[in-house]
């Protein structure tokens, strides 16, 4: 298996809901699991990405929203052997008993840092016990565990998960290639090497379908019309809408099927793969699968290329700029782009969207993966007629290697003053 294929493989998993309440609940669920006892306190701690990302954010079969709700359904009553899918089988017990503690004030969650490397510290206390569990730069990677005072848990030192370096100084997997070996892999890598991809169009498309069946999915409802009342029309973007953000809307307003995340996040995921199974079916016109499977997978290779320069979570909109590059990189592909229009492609992203903010996962993510569809299928167009934004002009590099790097640097280190400001918005409202 090529290294590319590996890194895709290991990075592509189920979330139900936003990815961030899933985390807090299962970390919850895993503190939870040491104890014995009646909970009598439930405490997690966030950096700012976290605690800002499941701020408002639905949580799947629950009528509640948010961090404190995550964290009391974990303690209550999610699978932690589950990972982000830890509240799949929640109750309307379980969802009432919830509700019933943080009413009762037994559930806190604060905001430990400014910051976008993940890191979660999630504390179950009863009568009896008391145990924290302890995450970091991924969320469900548990380094530490400690119970009454003692680690009866610690990861081994320099061992690391998918994506993670040994070292800070270590470059990232993805970073050793450029765009000219990416191109290459993906136009060379077996089709039956990637098929798993096929998994994430499957899974996206059956959130879409539970989006399309419920009134609450407002935005889906416009869209859906907006197409003709079906799902594929002969417009490949209006169709790309509706596919992409249909699903995102059924995700934030927590309804009950995962989503297929790349880079921890659903609506990463959603984003970089659904707009190109809309082309691929509104306007591919006979186009092989092989071809949609390496749009994806470039898609995702971009995705994670500009993510590791701005950290998993942070104050831009990864899913509208490192996704909604990576997938206008993979449409491009698909509409026959060589590796200058690709270029071209990430050049006008960069110059249009690299401001977008992120204010949390929540309903406005829909419209935020509108915004994302529209500039990705625009800048294609001009990429296709040979037409960019310049590489003299504001946050352009030189290559393309350089373009999505400076792209990663306006989240981090350039918008934590931004994050700070969103929260604080956050916690006045």
């Amino acid at each position: 298996m090529k290294e590319l294929t590996r890194l895709i493989r290991e990075d592509m998993k189920p979330a139900l809901g936003v990815t961030e309440p899933g985390a807090i609940a299962f970390a919850a669920a895993s503190a939870r699991a040491h104890v014995q006892g009646e909970i009598t306190k439930v405490k997690v701690a966030l950096n700012s990405g976290m605690y800002k990302n499941a701020y408002t954010c639905g949580i799947p079969d629950s009528l509640h929203f948010g961090n404190l709700y995550a964290a009391a359904l974990g303690a209550v009553a999610a699978d932690a052997k589950k990972g982000l899918q830890s509240l799949a089988d929640i109750t309307d017990e379980d969802d009432a008993k919830a509700a019933r503690m943080v009413e009762c004030g037994m559930v806190e969650a604060v905001l430990d840092h400014i910051g976008s490397e993940i890191t979660i510290d999630a504390t179950v206390e009863t009568e009896q016990d008391r145990c924290t569990v302890h995450i970091r730069d991924s969320h469900t990677h548990i380094v530490c565990v400690e119970k009454n005072g003692e680690k009866i848990y610690e990861e081994e030192v320099g061992k690391k998960t998918a994506g993670e370096t040994e070292s800070s100084g270590e470059v990232p997997v993805i970073h050793r290639y450029s765009l000219h070996e990416i191109l290459g892999y993906v136009r060379e890598v077996p089709a039956e090497e990637i098929s798993f991809i096929r998994e994430a169009f499957s899974m996206n498309q059956e959130l879409l379908e539970e989006g399309i069946g419920s009134d609450r999915a407002v935005m889906t409802q416009c869209l859906l019309k907006d197409n003709g009342g079906g799902i594929v029309s002969k417009d490949a973007l209006k169709t790309a809408q509706l596919m992409c953000n249909g699903a995102i809307e059924a995700r934030v307003l927590g309804f009950g099927r995962p989503a297929m995340s790349i880079t921890g996040s659903g609506a990463h995921g959603i984003i970089a793969t659904m707009p190109l199974l809309a082309w691929y079916q509104a306007a591919g016109n006979g186009m092989d699968e092989a071809e949609l499977l390496r749009a994806a997978a470039l898609s995702y290779l971009i995705t994670m290329y500009i993510k590791e320069y701005s950290g998993r979570l942070s104050a831009f909109c990864g899913c509208g700029i490192a996704a909604g590059t990576g997938m206008a990189c993979g449409l491009a592909f698909m509409r026959g782009a060589d590796e200058e229009a690709v270029g071209r492609v990430i050049r006008n992203m960069a110059s249009g969207l690299t401001g977008m903010i992120c204010d949390g996962g929540n309903h406005g993510c829909t419209m935020k993966g509108i915004v994302a569809v529209d500039a990705a299928f625009r800048a294609v167009e001009l990429a296709l007629e040979g037409a960019c934004i310049g590489s003299i002009h504001g946050i352009n590099g030189k290559t393309p290697e350089d373009t999505m790097r400076h792209m990663g640097m306006i989240a981090s280190p350039g918008m934590v003053g931004t994050e700070k400001t969103i929260v604080e918005i956050m916690e006045q409202k």
